[in-house]
């Protein structure tokens, strides 16, 4: 029982702390966002990754939750690029596509622990896999949804948006994918470590 309880408690503290990493990464210019022309590098999928690995996948979907509902919240009240005040405002571009990073990277890193794959490597894997849901989620329903205002804001015509689109996923989105395989295993490895010393 004394167990159970520790356990819900190192929970509680962990998704509190990395929620309010979460809010700082969105509030504070370049922590969580780098503007690069329409859209923004982002870095704050590396935490929701983080969490997905340490704790598991659901935990990961609520801490990306969070940064969706944080995302959502910013687009009407402090944009991180120009473009966000007309698509985040959407929820299912901006709250969507975060939970399913942290399902995702969870998910894959469960299952590549019954491979001979190592920790590290299946830590790297799981992270790739979760940024590129977070970039080509958020992209794919952007064109679904806004290609028309999408195009006019980068004053093209609708036809070449998805080449524009595109070149967004080799820039920043490999570019955020990269971090993600690098960093991740660096913070995710310890957390884990400590998360399981409190299970035993």
């Amino acid at each position: 029982m004394e167990t159970r309880r520790s356990k819900r408690t190192f929970r509680l503290v962990v998704l509190s702390i990395f929620s309010a990493i979460i809010f700082l990464q969105n509030v504070i210019p370049f922590l969580g966002y780098i503007p690069m022309g329409a859209f923004s590098l982002t870095i704050i999928h590396l935490t929701v990754i983080i969490v997905a690995i340490a704790l598991g996948p659901i935990d990961g979907a609520i801490i990306g939750g969070v940064w969706g509902m944080t995302t959502f919240i910013r687009a009407f009240t402090f944009p991180s690029s120009p473009i966000a005040s007309i698509v985040f405002t959407n929820p299912l571009i901006s709250v969507l596509p975060r939970i399913l990073v942290g399902l995702v990277s969870g998910y894959i890193y469960l299952a590549l622990q019954k491979t001979k794959l190592s920790r590290a490597g299946s830590m790297s894997v799981a992270a790739l896999f979760g940024s590129l849901t977070n970039t080509f989620f958020v992209l794919g329903l952007i064109y679904l949804f806004y290609r028309n205002p999408y195009a006019n804001f980068l004053q093209i015509d609708v036809s070449k948006l998805i080449p524009a689109l595109l070149t967004v996923v080799f820039t920043n989105g490999l570019a955020e994918a990269a971090a993600a395989c690098f960093v991740s295993p660096l913070i995710a490895a310890p957390l884990l470590r400590f998360s399981e010393k409190q299970h035993h």
